[in-house]
């Protein structure tokens, strides 16, 4: 590696721009100059040997002072006296290669959040120093950027980050047990924050939360049951396919443009039509009493409940999906009504009963697409009942259990075959099976595929916006995803509940600033995700560049990499600024620079 200078002619005068360059050799012996690092203008002003005049922290005066730095080799000036540093350029070290991009953008959206000032006033200083609102800050920076658990914080990220930096702090700031001692502070404040992110969701890009999207998932825990009675980890269905795993339920409402409004961590053995009066009763005393339309997924709400939404004072509108068994018991009634066609590939039927609207909505995309899983199932199914059927067993158990195994991997395919399983027969038979196509399930199933019944009291709306509502629902589960899968919320190894708690107020906050960021996408680029965008950022990196002094003393520049022409189209697009580049910092002789 080596210093390369730029010479630019600008309004008449010469500019030089100095870059750090690494020489690599290619196929066919072509030598590629990659920029490593961008030093910025070093200005020959005097027609003197190259000099720049920068300002450095002396850490032996602590104070700020002015340098004039030249290379060794040359003599000095008389006009740089007092001043003056030689620079030993060929003994140039760079160190400490460390992410910056990311974790720079993501303090930025932490910041454009206001939760730099939110916890400013709620987590002072402890009497030892430690700034609580800064390990809180690197802990959701890191649950966003790269998930992982508090102990590879502080034994590995850390270090290779530059929240350091960003922060002013060092590496006391992820002290282990500062970390954990962390999250217990944070929990008591969860309702004010939930309050000033609806707040900030107004205020940044106008969100309504007229219609809200409500769901529940589960996560689990590599641990046992606890001997506790009120803990909250119980064994319960599992959404994640870990019923061997203790776990709890969470609760979300989130609006369709993907914003949290509220959420509330349950008992793992939850059931799911339990949750919605509490929760409709916690919006309404946070947010007050308005006309809400509340969008679920059938399984949610009882019978009793919707009773209650329809007869309130106001009501409370709902629109839910239903279970197939309603569709069976209302399908001789649908079948005299005929399809109204209120989008492109989308057609309902409307049928009116006593408050409630029912209906009928078919897609013809979500048709194609449940045919072909279908399909690709069935043949799938078919060809290994074939391959069994091939095979010689002479005990029936071997079979069954190999029957068992693809029942369990083809499940929805298995419900539309006739199976005879094996009878028991002398020792030494051959053990047979026969199977056949029930074709008859099979028109059934054809006729309900891309088929969603819907119910409602909103008898007043256009059927094509009941249908957006209801397909709106894919925000509340991408939240899950982005939760479960890119935050990394599962499993989780916190053995305290408030500490189990705390870990998923953290990747709450996380996700919404994850949220934050595709929402100042959308407008320039939807299709590009907020991962996508975090990768890119996370190739810029910070190094720290050290230059030795004929005195005896280090010079050391701490500098982030030049953006790309990637990282600069998407700073343009989002209107970002990258911060100026740390100042310089000088050592007295014999001192380590950290």
């Amino acid at each position: 590696m080596y210093l390369r200078c730029n010479r630019r002619l600008k309004d008449g005068k010469e500019h030089r721009y100095w870059n750090i360059v690494e020489s690599k050799r290619c196929a066919g012996g072509k030598v590629v100059q990659r920029q490593v690092l961008y030093l910025g203008e070093i200005n020959d002003s005097q027609h003197q040997s190259w000099y720049r005049v920068i300002e450095a922290f002396d850490e032996q005066s602590q104070q700020r002072t002015q340098l004039a730095l030249f290379p060794a080799q040359k003599e000095l000036p008389a006009h740089a006296a007092g001043y003056a540093v030689q620079v030993r350029l060929e003994a140039m070290e760079l160190n400490r290669p460390r992410q910056f991009g990311a974790c720079w953008l993501a303090c930025h959206l932490y910041e454009q959040l206001g939760l730099e000032q939110f916890w400013k006033d709620r987590l002072p200083d402890s009497r030892e120093g430690t700034c609580w609102q800064h390990v809180l800050q690197t802990l959701v920076c890191y649950r966003l950027i790269d998930p992982g658990s508090e102990w590879r914080l502080h034994r590995l990220w850390y270090e290779q980050s530059a929240m350091g930096d960003l922060l002013g702090e060092d590496f006391a700031l992820v002290e282990k047990n500062a970390l954990y001692r962390c999250l217990d502070k944070v929990l008591e404040h969860k309702q004010a924050l939930l309050s000033h992110l609806t707040e900030c969701w107004q205020d940044l890009f106008g969100a309504k939360f007229d219609v809200l999207l409500y769901d529940l998932t589960s996560t689990y825990f590599e641990s046992s049951r606890p001997d506790d009675e009120n803990d909250k980890r119980r064994y319960g269905y599992s959404r994640d396919k870990r019923s061997d795993c203790v776990q709890v339920v969470i609760a979300l409402v989130v609006t369709p443009d993907g914003f949290p409004l509220a959420y509330e961590v349950l008992a793992g053995n939850t059931s799911d039509r339990t949750t919605l009066k509490d929760f409709l009763t916690k919006i309404e005393t946070q947010y007050g009493k308005v006309q809400r339309i509340w969008v679920m997924d059938r399984g949610v709400p009882t019978e009793k409940i919707l009773t209650e939404m329809r007869q309130g004072d106001p009501p409370v509108y709902y629109l839910v999906g239903t279970p197939k068994a309603r569709l069976s018991k209302l399908e001789q009634q649908l079948l005299t009504v005929p399809w109204q066609a209120v989008r492109c590939g989308v057609e309902v039927k409307l049928l009116a009963q006593e408050q409630e609207l029912y209906v009928l909505a078919k897609s013809i995309d979500r048709v194609n697409k449940e045919r072909s899983m279908r399909q690709r199932q069935l043949r799938a199914l078919l060809k290994r009942l074939k391959e069994l059927d091939g095979m010689k067993f002479t005990k029936s158990q071997a079979l069954l259990l190999k029957l068992g195994a693809a029942k369990g991997k083809y499940r929805a395919a298995w419900r539309l075959l006739d199976i005879v399983l094996p009878q028991a027969k002398k020792r030494g038979d051959k053990v047979a099976f026969s199977f056949r196509l029930n074709r008859q399930k099979l028109r059934e199933v054809r006729r309900r595929e891309g088929r969603y019944l819907l119910r409602t009291n909103l008898t007043g709306r256009e059927p094509a916006q009941l249908w957006q509502f209801y397909i709106q629902l894919v925000e509340i589960e991408a939240a899950f995803k982005n939760l479960k899968d890119d935050l990394q919320l599962r499993p989780i190894y916190h053995q305290l509940q408030h500490r189990i708690e705390a870990h998923i107020f953290v990747a709450f906050m996380a996700y919404c600033l994850q949220v934050t960021l595709k929402a100042r996408l959308r407008p320039v680029a939807a299709g590009l995700t907020p991962r996508a965008v975090l990768d890119k950022f996370a190739t810029m990196q910070m190094l720290d560049v050290k230059f030795p002094t004929t005195d005896g003393r280090t010079l050391m520049l701490s500098r982030y990499t030049e953006p790309d022409t990637d990282h600069k189209l998407l700073l343009e697009q989002l209107k970002l600024t990258l911060p100026p580049q740390p100042p310089p910092r000088i050592t007295a002789g014999g001192q380590r620079v950290h």
